[in-house]
């Protein structure tokens, strides 16, 4: 903050800009009956909702903002589910485990299960088309949808495995004179929030428009709200694999 109270006056806008340095929840802006005309923030995470910064935002909104015309930037954000093809990384960083030099280390690998990665995936390695999880309206939502319940139907776009199910969102900016968008998937130019994927304990044999179904739900940590615990449930009844499971993943 104290540098940025530098640059302001710096670039000759003392009298105009105004920093204040403190917590959303802390922070009184004293703005009056009419509020603030916009809230611009960056607050998207991993897996979008890592880090539990909306919750902030929406505080922020709720306080300050007007309640007729006032603009959240960004205010639309969308996740989706696709599958991947991924037996290289799955053998060399999880399967390693079952046998490290001639020792049985199997119980690492069970860990690392339930860790999502974080990781840029070439858009070849995405196996299904992309299903649709949720929206949020940033300028409408309550908070308690933060936490959410999703159904999904991916299908295959080729004869593949399906290693890990990649989830990624979209950021749209619709108030803006042109809107101004951006995704975070595999298709799309590299960002920091690159993608996140969800290993299964199970390699799924694909035929061609064959589909799989789940549901996910995902919470804030109840001993670490800046965490994430998300549960996969899927099924698949191809002509070469069937399998119906429940996995439980933990965002630190």
């Amino acid at each position: 903050a104290e540098q940025a109270k530098e640059i302001v006056k710096t670039n000759g806008f003392g009298d105009t800009i105004e920093v204040i340095r403190g917590k959303v929840e802390e922070v009184e802006l004293g703005c009056g009956e009419g509020g603030v005309d916009i809230i611009i923030s960056e607050w998207m995470g991993y897996f979008l909702l890592y880090e539990s910064m909306l919750d902030s935002v929406l505080e922020a909104r709720d306080k300050w903002l007007n309640k007729e015309n006032g603009i959240m930037m960004p205010d639309k954000a969308t996740m989706y589910i696709t599958g991947i093809e991924d037996a290289q990384y799955k053998e060399e960083k999880l399967h390693f485990w079952d046998s490290v030099y001639g020792f049985d280390m199997s119980c690492i690998k069970e860990m690392a299960f339930t860790e999502p990665l974080v990781e840029t995936v070439d858009n070849e390695a995405v196996m299904t088309n992309a299903c649709k999880l949720v929206e949020f309206d940033v300028a409408t939502m309550k908070r308690e949808e933060v936490d959410f319940t999703a159904d999904f139907e991916i299908e295959a776009i080729r004869d593949d495995y399906c290693h890990a199910f990649l989830v990624y969102f979209d950021i749209e900016f619709s108030k803006c004179h042109t809107k101004v968008f951006f995704s975070t998937g595999a298709h799309a130019p590299y960002t920091h929030w690159k993608q996140t994927v969800f290993y299964l304990r199970d390699d799924l044999t694909v035929r061609h428009g064959e589909v799989i179904r789940g549901r996910i739900a995902t919470k804030q940590n109840k001993g670490n709200k800046r965490d994430l615990d998300i549960v996969l449930n899927y099924e698949f009844d191809g002509e070469h694999a069937k399998t119906k499971r429940e996995s439980h993943y933990r965002l630190r």
